[in-house]
């Protein structure tokens, strides 16, 4: 008990330490992202506040010396790949955690066996695949080798989120709905996704931005086309300008948009299901 204050303080001490951590990188990108262009560089302290890098991104300035970032072509690859493994990611994980709902047998060889996905460091991964690949003469490619990559990336933490919601999951609802003769197919449609949507949400938006900011396991089975992180490494190896911070924090931000938008649907599925217990405690 008289060490509780002291405790609180060093908690305290320890989160504002942690934030500070976070988010310093975030801080020094914008600050540099303002430096004067095209000559200024990554330095303190700034000679010349300006807009000029965040205009070079999207071509509104002069030709200079200092190439436009190479990020066009590799932005569409990299939310194409990311939609397209949050889409199955979240299939699987949804259906591989409804199996989990029922013991069977083998069932905990087949959990570590889906986690090890998450575990094994990526850089094995991908060249594994890769090597796989070329012995069995498969083409590299974003949208194939990469793409199998990032699925057993990203599938065990969808897996994760809906086991949890599951076990949570209250199955006397879905008994009820089959005592009214309703097939199994329309009651998981119509009462038990309704109850887990926030869970599906949560996996889509680990699927999507894990696969969105996936760089080792992409290095290897990516092919010759380069998704975002490694156009931005690969500029970034060269020769280093403020544009790169300037795109870090544009991307920043977008990462904010979609915790929004994530907490807006969050929201919504959470005030549906409080509506929709009210009216069914009325009745």
């Amino acid at each position: 008990m008289e060490n509780r204050p002291f405790l609180r303080s060093a908690l305290a001490f320890y989160t504002a330490l942690f934030i500070g951590f976070l988010y310093a990188p975030f801080v020094v990108l914008g600050i540099l992202s303002f430096q004067a262009g095209p000559e200024g560089g990554p330095q303190f302290p700034i000679t010349e506040w300006s807009t000029y890098w965040y205009e070079h991104i999207f071509g509104l300035t002069p030709p200079s010396r200092i190439a436009p970032l190479p990020i066009g072509e590799a932005m569409i690859r990299s939310l194409t790949l990311a939609f397209m493994t949050m889409v199955t990611s979240t299939v699987l994980g949804t259906m591989t955690a409804q199996a989990f709902r029922r013991r069977f047998k083998g069932s905990g060889f087949v959990f570590y066996l889906v986690v090890l996905g998450m575990i094994v460091p990526g850089v094995l991964v991908g060249l594994g695949l890769a090597l796989v690949a070329n012995n069995l003469g498969i083409s590299r490619a974003w949208w194939g080798t990469a793409y199998v990559a990032h699925v057993l990336y990203t599938f065990p933490f969808a897996f994760l989120v809906m086991l949890a919601i599951f076990n949570r999951f209250d199955r006397s609802v879905e008994e009820a709905a089959w005592s009214l003769g309703v097939t199994p197919m329309r009651t998981f449609r119509k009462v038990t996704f309704p109850l887990i949507f926030p869970g599906v949400l949560s996996s889509m938006l680990f699927a999507f931005t894990l696969s969105y900011d996936e760089f080792p396991r992409t290095l290897f089975a990516a092919g010759a086309d380069l998704t975002l992180p490694l156009a931005i490494y690969g500029t970034f190896s060269v020769e280093i300008h403020p544009n790169i911070f300037a795109f870090g924090v544009l991307t920043t931000l977008f990462s904010f948009s979609i915790l929004a938008v994530y907490g807006i649907l969050m929201s919504l599925s959470v005030r549906r299901a409080k509506k929709a217990a009210i009216q069914e405690d009325i009745q």
